[in-house]
């Protein structure tokens, strides 16, 4: 009986055993193999039979049990160092950067636009400059050519005063030679008065349309100023001799016209002349005084 026990205790450690051993190969454990003892309590176990009752029986040694292989220390891999985040950037250099160039740029900006305005500006002050020359220049040719006609003006009239002269020379000369000797029996008497040439007098329709004759050749002849209005009478000295022809002529100073006015006149009827003569013998007259009016339109 204790040798049965013993046996299927031993049978019962191998199966374990072998159980054991399977089940753990995969696993490797450091540290030194394992050594089952079996410890069995002498008191426990049932007495021995006696010799003289059974003989003992010869067995075959327990087998022994294998050494169960040591168990290998599993070596724990080496843990991977965790790795440290990588370290932020250091973006100050990149916003200073950057905002150097938005600084600049603005600045680009502003220089870029004071320039065109300061453009626009000299472009304004030359176009004044040269919108001031231009009216300067035109003041000058006009002040020339006022002065060239008040010059042109002049020259007629000196010369035409120098042809009066030398006409009123020719007709004192033509008197004196055909004046008559003054004699006793021609002169008239007081109670004779001189008769009068013609019917006894003037014919004022005949005058006027004299008048009207000079102030149509006039009128051809005449540039009318901006500065004188439609109407406006102005009177006129005219100076001639027989025939018409034009000796001196000057505006009376009464004469509304201003200085151009004026001259424009004058230099109208020296150049109408011959005035008016033919059909108008006797309402000719030498020194006449003559009121021009500006015409219509």
């Amino acid at each position: 009986m204790w040798a049965l026990a013993v046996h299927l205790l031993v049978l019962l450690v191998m199966v374990v055993g072998l159980w054991w051993t399977r089940s753990s190969a995969p696993l490797s454990v450091a540290g030194d193999p394992i050594e089952a003892v079996l410890v069995v309590d002498a008191g426990s176990l049932p007495p021995r039979p006696s010799a003289a009752r059974q003989a003992p029986t010869p067995t075959a040694p327990p087998p022994q049990p294998r050494p169960e292989p040591r168990p290998q220390r599993a070596e724990t891999p080496p843990q991977p160092t965790p790795q440290q985040p990588p370290p932020r950037p250091d973006t100050r250099e990149q916003e200073r950067a950057a905002l150097a160039i938005q600084q600049a740029e603005e600045r680009a900006r502003r220089e870029q636009e004071e320039r065109r305005r300061q453009e626009q500006i000299d472009l304004t002050e030359r176009q004044r400059q040269q919108d001031e020359a231009e009216r300067r220049e035109r003041q000058r040719q006009q002040a020339e050519a006022r002065e060239r006609e008040l010059a042109e003006l002049r020259r007629q009239r000196e010369a035409a005063e120098r042809q009066a002269r030398l006409e009123q020379q020719r007709l004192e000369q033509i008197r004196d030679r055909e004046a008559p000797s003054p004699s006793p029996a021609s002169s008239p008497t007081p109670a004779q008065p001189q008769a009068r040439a013609g019917t006894g007098g003037t014919d004022e329709s005949l005058l006027g349309q004299y008048q009207l004759a000079i102030q149509q050749a006039v009128e051809r002849n005449w540039l009318r100023p901006e500065t004188i209005r439609p109407g406006v009478a102005c009177k006129i000295r005219i100076r001639q001799i027989v025939g018409g022809e034009v000796i001196a002529v000057s505006v009376d100073p009464s004469c509304p016209f201003d200085e151009l006015g004026r001259r424009s006149v004058e230099a109208a009827v020296l150049k109408a002349q011959p005035l008016p003569y033919s059909g108008f013998e006797s309402v000719f007259r030498p020194d006449l005084l003559f009121t021009f009016r500006a015409p219509e339109g």
